[in-house]
């Protein structure tokens, strides 16, 4: 391995007075797309091993949910006209005279993925329309080369950081909270479609949640605000438990009173690309669950893309790795930039740079150290990639 092109700086960060903080929660239009392509990208690399003996080109990091129609009424509704989801790019059909299905292995895992995170997401409502082709020879090229690790099919910056800020963690543990099994057994009518934006002013902490109610739990409109009111103050009894904060919360801020079901946020399937909005691949939460406005912002997005070549999916899982790796081991802020070069190995990265508040010789020396290891043993990260034990979150 050649000498890595390492740069490890000083981090100069200001207490920002001003901080925002998104998630798009697991049924978010956009967030179901990342995560079923993700949960492709995974599958097809451990089929392919299964099937062919090697994981050869494919990426599905292109899709689009279009939103169906439904008609909400309280005590349960209808879907009117299904959601459509397109998936496209491109990925291997055969190896040699060895074939596989892959519209049904697609087909298959994404029912498989809704049946299992979705509760009301089923072949039904919910169309698959595959439009997956196979790539182009350039980039089959380099699945060809029988390397350690393989080229990167791919020119991109990638950055990770460590730790999360107060409000970071919150925005991520409240839409945690809410979509846990525990909370859906107590509260069935919260659905999966949950949005929030957190916003720090100085010491003060502000959350904005969006939630789709499932129309078939709510009996009328008072039953949806007192069930409203209920998850209200389940969420500030679990900040305060948690965090021992207080932030002012407001929750459906659209509804209005005495319109009906006209003025309640509801749906049908627990995400409103049932009706309402339709979703994108790489439109929603960074490699790490969150959108964080006041952060750095790498070049890609990380669901769908292939786990061997694919520094999309590689240097973004990677980042975060390696920056909360540091972290734990030096207790300072860290950011790490990843960046690559089109035909290079992935392990030799065009530039590695690493900044890292107070830094001091001791500390530099225990980043190079981390650095260093993690890029001998970059296989074994694949691996782990090809296997799932790194997703998107």
């Amino acid at each position: 391995m050649n000498k890595l092109n390492l740069h490890i700086n000083s981090l100069i960060e200001s207490k920002e007075e001003i901080e925002i903080v998104e998630r798009k929660g697991l049924g978010h239009p956009d967030t179901i797309c990342d995560l079923i392509v993700d949960h492709l990208s995974i599958r097809l690399s451990q089929i392919y091993k299964r099937e062919f003996g090697v994981i050869p080109h494919f990426n599905l990091d292109k899709a689009l949910l279009a939103a169906g129609s439904s008609e909400y009424r309280f005590g349960g509704g209808k879907i009117s006209e299904p959601m459509r989801f397109y998936i496209g790019d491109r990925a291997t059909y055969q190896v040699g005279r060895k074939k596989i299905n892959l519209d049904k292995v697609i087909k298959d895992e994404i029912y498989a993925f809704l049946k299992k995170k979705l509760r009301f997401l089923n072949q039904k409502n919910f169309i698959v329309i595959n439009e997956i082709k196979p790539g182009s020879s350039s980039l089959q090229d380099i699945f060809k080369r029988r390397t350690k690790v393989l080229p990167a099919n791919d020119t991109s910056a990638l950055v990770g950081y460590a730790p999360l800020t107060t409000l970071e963690q919150i925005v991520m543990k409240v839409e945690q909270f809410l979509n846990s099994k525990t909370f859906k057994k107590i509260h069935p009518e919260v659905g999966e479609d949950i949005k929030i934006m957190g916003r720090r002013e100085g010491k003060k902490y502000y959350l904005t949640i969006a939630i789709a109610f499932v129309d078939r739990f709510i009996k009328n409109e008072a039953d949806y605000f007192e069930k409203k009111a209920e998850v209200k103050k389940e969420v500030e009894k679990f900040i305060k438990k948690k965090f021992s904060l207080n932030p002012e919360i407001s929750l459906n801020t659209l509804d209005r009173r005495g319109a009906g079901v006209d003025g309640c946020y509801l749906c049908v399937t627990g995400t409103c690309a049932d009706s309402g909005d339709s979703g994108q691949v790489g439109r929603g939460n960074r490699a790490n669950g969150l959108i964080p406005l006041n952060r750095v912002a790498g070049s890609e997005a990380a669901a769908g893309k292939n786990c061997i070549s694919h520094v999309g999916k590689i240097y973004n899982l990677l980042s975060f790795k390696l920056a909360e790796e540091i972290y734990q081991k030096t207790k300072k802020r860290t950011t790490v930039w990843l960046v690559s070069q089109i035909g290079q190995p992935v392990n030799q990265p065009a530039l590695i740079s690493v900044g890292v508040e107070d830094l001091n010789k001791k500390t530099k020396a225990e980043i190079e150290k981390i650095i260093k290891k993690n890029f001998l043993q970059l296989d074994k990260f694949i691996t782990s990639l090809v296997k799932g034990e790194y997703r998107v979150s």
